[in-house]
């Protein structure tokens, strides 16, 4: 099935402008590839999306985070407010402090946190998501030379497909699992509200 950007409009009104019609070409183009071919998988795609991407306004994870935030939000790298002092309203300095050691990249001082940040619909994140994207066929060129090619219009919406479709969504929309699609996607469920909130938007435009 394809979509259309007034349908997407209708689901997150703030969807800008300038990349709104390259996404729904993409979409359209390599959903079947990735089979996302029904009405709930749509369904769930789109309010995944939504949510990872504030409304698909962000392409890019934002980690200019104020002390307080720091410690709320990453406790373990930030276990008190001198170091979180440190690191305040410094991204790149907090990239590659929280994504240090892990997800195939390497040490803070290597800047592969920084350089491997959440890029894309989806977040892609950490040197070995990037890495198997790029060996996936899918992306053409090495992503992890040029890990700015996620926030262009092929690699923003494919690659959250990609992942997508990796990490076996589809069976778990076609049991219309939202809980377990979040957990898929996010690792937990933060924010299972919110993407509640887009499937009930997508549903009324999708399926009913």
């Amino acid at each position: 099935m394809k979509i259309t950007a007034s349908e997407l409009r209708r689901i997150c009104p703030d969807y800008p402008s300038e990349r709104i019609d390259d996404d729904v070409r993409v979409f359209n183009e390599w959903a079947p590839k990735f089979g996302i071919t029904n009405p709930l998988r749509v369904v769930h795609f789109i309010c995944q999306l939504a949510h990872e991407s504030g409304g698909f306004k962000y392409v890019e994870e934002n980690l200019n985070y104020s002390a307080e935030r720091l410690m709320q939000v990453f406790p373990k790298y930030f276990p008190d407010r001198l170091i979180a002092e440190t690191y305040a309203h410094h991204p790149q300095m907090i990239a590659n402090r929280v994504y240090a050691n892990r997800m195939g990249n390497g040490d803070e001082a290597s800047g592969d946190g920084w350089k491997y940040i959440g890029r894309g619909y989806i977040q892609l994140t950490g040197k070995d998501n990037y890495l198997a994207y790029e060996k996936s066929g899918f992306c053409n060129g090495k992503l992890t030379d040029h890990p700015e090619w996620l926030l262009k219009s092929t690699g923003r919406m494919k690659s959250a497909m990609w992942y997508w479709f990796k990490s076996g969504c589809n069976q778990l929309a076609d049991r219309d699992d939202i809980r377990a699609i979040t957990q898929r996607i996010n690792g937990g469920v933060n924010g299972l509200s919110n993407r509640q909130y887009y499937y009930r938007k997508a549903k009324r435009i999708f399926l009913l």
